[in-house]
């Protein structure tokens, strides 16, 4: 018999995806250069010179180095690449067996939360948050909890944190940079939200902690602020991260998760990440894309571009009458609608060819998503068409 639930997670895509799909169809009817779609995380800067030449060098090696299989955790010189890249950038002693190579962020989180949950238990959220989180906790059989962040900053609001705790609590997500809303999260926030966590971890078996997982895929797109290395504040942490956004290798699928050395619990959580994996089937992170890893770990992102959006987008906005969130990282702006319902906002967006994602889907109403990693034309392109929505509006005030 057919699995119901996995049915109705086929037949019911995200909403971000039909969106995009939609605006597809819209292309293809009236030219691509008349839609403005900002619905998906597609990264419109090119990967670095740095990528090509890598793949290019690894295409001369025996098809097996290249094509074959690697070890599960992934090539151990791209798990300690990745680990002294680590230890490089924030001063601490990881080594490659801290580090399991996956295929992109999405596997990294299923394997993490696989790893560290039993069916039965909370994982919290932070919302708005990546609606995805939620297909992933039930999938491993626990209970998604909401805990709205700072409704003005959107950092994550400490106080409905420890209120969402429970004796069921496993794990927290957070995601800094964060998408939907751009918000990096302080030193001063992730200090806040360690303490009470202590606190909670104190009330339990030492082997029993709430484990924080730390999304990272957009880490190093920023505009000036500093990201926390969270395993430094709170020791029972675990990262995720990928390439997709750093390197603008979405399509590649290749990540890793770090099970940081100076954790406890170290030596059991590895090794049920690697059974998860195993579970879940993950054999192994792409071989070519792992070298790709090794020779690029410390190639820059290019945050110019988006920067540049950034600035168009949501000065331009500002100037309509939009309020917004100024994004610190990440590349996506997060917009008030221009009224209490955003699904409605986003369809009537629609008849000037403006393609956004409501808040509903990211667990918040009355907002909606604008992802800027599109080119500066299309941004330029979308002008007229924001300033209209927002007259339309006004007209009826």
């Amino acid at each position: 018999m057919i699995n119901e639930t996995m049915y109705a997670r086929g037949a019911e895509s995200s909403i971000i995806r039909e969106i995009f799909s939609y605006g597809l169809e819209r292309k293809a009817q009236i030219g691509a250069e008349n839609v403005f779609d900002f619905s998906l995380g597609n990264p419109s800067v090119p990967a670095p010179a740095a990528v090509s030449d890598s793949i290019k060098k690894s295409l001369e090696l025996p098809s097996e180095q290249v094509h074959g299989y690697t070890p599960a955790p992934g090539l151990p010189a791209c798990r300690a690449a990745v680990a002294e890249s680590l230890n490089r950038r924030f001063g601490t002693s990881y080594e490659g067996k801290d580090v399991f190579m996956t295929v992109g962020a999405a596997a990294s989180l299923t394997c993490t939360l696989t790893a560290i949950t039993n069916p039965g238990d909370e994982v919290i959220v932070i919302a708005p948050y990546f609606p995805e989180y939620r297909v992933w906790i039930e999938k491993a059989g626990c209970t998604c909890v909401e805990a709205l962040a700072d409704e003005e900053t959107f950092q994550i609001n400490v106080g409905n944190v420890q209120r969402a705790i429970t004796n069921k609590t496993a794990a927290i997500i957070i995601d800094s940079p964060n998408n939907p809303t751009g918000a990096v999260y302080t030193q001063d926030t992730l200090e806040r939200l360690a303490n009470i966590l202590h606190e909670e971890n104190k009330k339990r078996d030492s082997q029993n902690p709430i484990y924080l997982i730390s999304d990272e895929p957009y880490r190093e797109i920023v505009y000036g602020a500093e990201v926390p290395w969270v395993p430094a504040l709170y020791e029972h942490t675990i990262v995720c991260y990928s390439y997709s956004k750093s390197l603008s290798l979405p399509g590649e699928r290749v990540g890793w998760v770090l099970v940081p050395n100076t954790m406890p619990q170290a030596e059991r959580v590895m090794p049920a990440v690697a059974g998860a994996a195993r579970t879940l089937g993950f054999v192994c992170a792409p071989a070519l894309f792992q070298r790709v890893v090794m020779d690029c770990i410390d190639e820059p992102s290019d945050v110019d571009a988006y920067a540049r959006n950034r600035e168009a987008l949501a000065g331009a906005l500002g100037e309509y009458g939009y309020t917004y969130v100024e994004p610190d990282g990440a590349f996506y702006l997060w917009v008030k609608a221009l009224e209490p319902d955003a699904e409605a906002f986003c369809e009537r967006a629609k008849k000037y060819e403006l393609l956004a994602v409501p808040s509903n889907s990211f667990g918040v109403p009355g907002w909606f998503r604008l992802g800027y990693c599109v080119s500066y034309e299309t941004i330029q392109n979308s002008l007229p068409a924001w300033r209209a929505l927002a007259e339309e509006y006004l007209a009826e005030k």
